[in-house]
C-alpha cells in the first residue's frame, strides 16, 4: 500500500504541527493544502518547505480523487460541516477539537462517520504525551489501587496575543472554556478514570482583567463529574488566567496517589514514605502546538486506516464521548443544576 495522501485544510497556527507530524509518519504524506487566503504554491513551499498542491476552496479538496485524508485545522464553527462533507466524499478525516459547538452537530457528525465507514480521529493529541502515557501505565499496573477521586485541570491564558483570539473569544467561535481548551483535561481524566460519566454539575465565571474582556462566554469553569461506578472527579478549565501554562493531575486511590508527575504508593517496598517519588518524564507544560505529541497520534491514525483496525485512542467514538460530557456540562452551567448524560438523548 502506498502512502496516504493528506490535504491539510486551514493554514493557521495548528497547521504547521499537522504538516510536520504527517511528514514524519510512516505511511502518509501531505500533498495538498487549502486556505481561503489563497496563497501561491511558491508562498506555501517557502513556508513549509514542501512543493504542495494549493486550493482556495474546500469543495476542490472534496472533489480531488487523489486525496485520501482531510486534516481539518479550520475555525471551530466549521468543523462539523466540513467533517461531514469529507466522509461523505469518501475521505478519512482528522478534526481538531472541538469537533462541534453543539451536541446536535456532534451527533450529526458521529452518525455521518458511522454511515460512511471512514476513519475519523479527534485532535486529543495529549493522550499520546509521555506524561499521560506514564500516568495511564501507573494506573493500569495498579500502583495506586482503586481510584475513587480524580482531577485534571487546564490553565492556559488565551488572550489577544494569540491570533485565534479574534474568533475563539466569540460564543460561536470558541464556545466555552471547556470546548476551547479545557477539553484536553476532561478527555485525559476520562481516559485515566476508565469509567463512563453518569452526571455532571458545572459552574463558571470570568476574569475581570481587561485583556480578556472580549470573551463572549465565561472563560473559566469547574465541572464536577459523577461516574457510573460511584467515583467522582473534577475538571477546571481556565483560559483567562495570567500565569504559565499548567496541566494538573491528581488521582487518589486505595493504594496511593498520583500528583502531576509524582507518585505515592504502598505497593513498592523501599520508597521514602515521607515524600513523593518524582517520575521523570516530559511534562505537558506548553500551549505551543508544535510541542504537542501530534506525531504518535497521527502515526496511530494512519495505521488504523491502513489496517482497518480501530486504535482505541484515535477512534472517533472515544472523542465523541468526551464531547458528550462537555455538552452536558454546558447544559448544567446554563440551567444551574446537575445534568445526567441520559438527558442529552
Amino acid at each position: 500500500m502506498g502512502d496516504l495522501r493528506v490535504a491539510v485544510v486551514g493554514l493557521g497556527w495548528v497547521a504547521e504541527a499537522h504538516i510536520g507530524a504527517y511528514q514524519a509518519t510512516t505511511g502518509a504524506k501531505v500533498t495538498t493544502v487549502c486556505s481561503s487566503r489563497n496563497p501561491s504554491p511558491a508562498e506555501v513551499e517557502a513556508r513549509y518547505g514542501l512543493p504542495l498542491k494549493v486550493y482556495s476552496r474546500y469543495e476542490e479538496v472534496l472533489a480531488d480523487p487523489e486525496i485520501d485524508v482531510v486534516s481539518l485545522c479550520t475555525a471551530n464553527m466549521l468543523h462539523a460541516e466540513q467533517a461531514i462533507a469529507a466522509v461523505q466524499a469518501g475521505k478519512h478525516v482528522y478534526v481538531e477539537k472541538p469537533v462541534a459547538l453543539s451536541y446536535a452537530d456532534a451527533v450529526r457528525m458521529r452518525d455521518a462517520i458511522r454511515a460512511s465507514g471512514k476513519k475519523a480521529c479527534v485532535g486529543f493529541e495529549c493522550r499520546y504525551s509521555k506524561q499521560l502515557s506514564l500516568l495511564y501505565s501507573v494506573v493500569r499496573k495498579g500502583l495506586i489501587g482503586d481510584i475513587h477521586y480524580g482531577e485534571a485541570d487546564y490553565y492556559h491564558g488565551i488572550g489577544p496575543w494569540y491570533g485565534q483570539f479574534r474568533w475563539s473569544a466569540k460564543k460561536d467561535g470558541g464556545g466555552s472554556a471547556l470546548l476551547s481548551g479545557g477539553c484536553h483535561a476532561l478527555d485525559a481524566l476520562l481516559l485515566l478514570m476508565g469509567e463512563p460519566v453518569e452526571e455532571v454539575s458545572c459552574f463558571s465565571s470570568r476574569s475581570r482583567a481587561e485583556c480578556f474582556a472580549d470573551y463572549e462566554f465565561d472563560s473559566c469553569s469547574v465541572t464536577i463529574l459523577k461516574f457510573a461506578n460511584g467515583r467522582v472527579g473534577k475538571v477546571a478549565a481556565c483560559i483567562d488566567c495570567l500565569q504559565p501554562y499548567y496541566f494538573h493531575f491528581h488521582l487518589v486511590g486505595s493504594k496511593g496517589s498520583l500528583l502531576d508527575n509524582k507518585l505515592y504508593t504502598t505497593e513498592l517496598p523501599g520508597l521514602n514514605k515521607e515524600r513523593w517519588t518524582t517520575l521523570e518524564t516530559a511534562m505537558l507544560d506548553s500551549g505551543e502546538v508544535t510541542d504537542h505529541p501530534y506525531l504518535p497520534q497521527m502515526q496511530a491514525f494512519v495505521e488504523s486506516i491502513q489496517t482497518g483496525v480501530d486504535e482505541p485512542l484515535t477512534n472517533f467514538e472515544q472523542g465523541f464521548r468526551s464531547h458528550q460530557v462537555m455538552f452536558a456540562a454546558e447544559q448544567s452551567a446554563r440551567l444551574g443544576r446537575g445534568v445526567k448524560l441520559s438527558e442529552l438523548g
